[in-house]
């Protein structure tokens, strides 16, 4: 499994991460001790960044994957969560609740440190409130208490990110989602400024929360009808030619740009694992003629 600097962390990343929301349930209800062993198999297999956060499943994801992780070497996975999103409507990012939550997640875990702490979805806060009070109550508790390494930022919106990262030197990481896919490159416009701040970046849902797949995105997603029309053919284009459209969506996320060090995939399942550990590496997705017939359909919408 090919291996990514993060930022200047000094920390190298696994090109695939373990995304652990669907350990709780976010998509369905899942067999545990498949989870459990998706885990373990994922690590074996060269995958070393695994994401929770205490808002997946309402706490669920965190619990089995501190299961998953029990007895294990620690030298052997990088793992995340995140602080301040609780449930879909609960935030919290004062400096009370973000201290008090890096120890639950702890316990959950079952671990005596996190590498990275991530404010969730900061979009939905007051992004001064992230700038003045969450992140230096982070640092330190970081600083005196070696509970994590390393703060990190989320969100949906690019502009939050140069926000934050404008007023203060203490992120080291960002996650960003949906914004490094097929239909939707955008990041490439945020590419050298995040690397000019020297952060790490992390991406999110190369499929574009489900756009990319053969059962279509949910009935919430907030993509156009043109944005959703256009990834059904996507979809249909990949199937005639008997290709897995999620896989080209994963292998196009990962090789686009190498700053980037690591994409997440949401998994559960031993053959999840399998397919996208060999998607990952499988250069034969990156075929020009597939790409340039994906591109004809991508350009009316593309970024919209």
């Amino acid at each position: 499994m090919e291996k990514r600097q993060l930022g200047k962390t000094g920390v190298f990343l696994s090109v695939l991460g373990y995304g652990a929301s669907p350990l709780g349930g976010e998509f369905g209800q899942i067999d545990e001790n498949e989870g459990i062993q998706a885990v373990r198999l994922a690590i074996s297999k060269g995958v070393n960044y695994l994401d929770t956060s205490p808002f997946y499943g309402r706490t669920k994801s965190e619990i089995v994957l501190g299961r998953a992780l029990a007895g294990l070497s620690r030298d052997s996975f990088f793992v995340s969560t995140k602080v301040g999103r609780y449930d879909s409507a609960h935030f919290d990012f004062s400096a009370e609740r973000v201290t008090k939550s890096v120890d639950e997640s702890l316990g959950r875990l079952g671990l005596d440190y996190v590498d990275l702490v991530i404010c969730h979805d900061i979009e939905f806060a007051d992004l001064d409130q992230i700038v003045n009070e969450t992140i230096p109550a982070l640092k330190k508790l970081r600083d005196e208490t070696k509970k994590f390494r390393f703060i990190g930022i989320s969100g949906l919106p690019l502009k939050i990110f140069k926000y934050i990262l404008d007023r203060t030197d203490d992120v080291d990481v960002v996650l960003t989602y949906c914004h490094n896919t097929i239909l939707d490159t955008s990041v490439d416009s945020m590419m050298d400024y995040l690397v000019s701040k020297g952060v790490g970046i992390i991406n999110a849902s190369p499929t574009g929360m489900g756009l990319i797949t053969k059962s279509g995105p949910p009935s919430w997603h907030p993509a156009p009808q043109s944005v959703k029309d256009a990834a059904r053919q996507i979809v249909t284009l990949c199937e005639s030619k008997a290709v897995d459209p999620t896989a080209v969506a994963l292998r196009f996320s990962i090789s686009r740009d190498t700053r980037i060090a690591s994409t997440l995939w949401g998994m559960s399942k031993l053959a999840e694992v399998e397919a996208n550990v060999v998607s990952a590496g499988n250069a034969g997705l990156d075929a020009p003629a597939l790409l340039e017939e994906i591109e004809k359909i991508v350009t009316p919408v593309k970024n919209v």
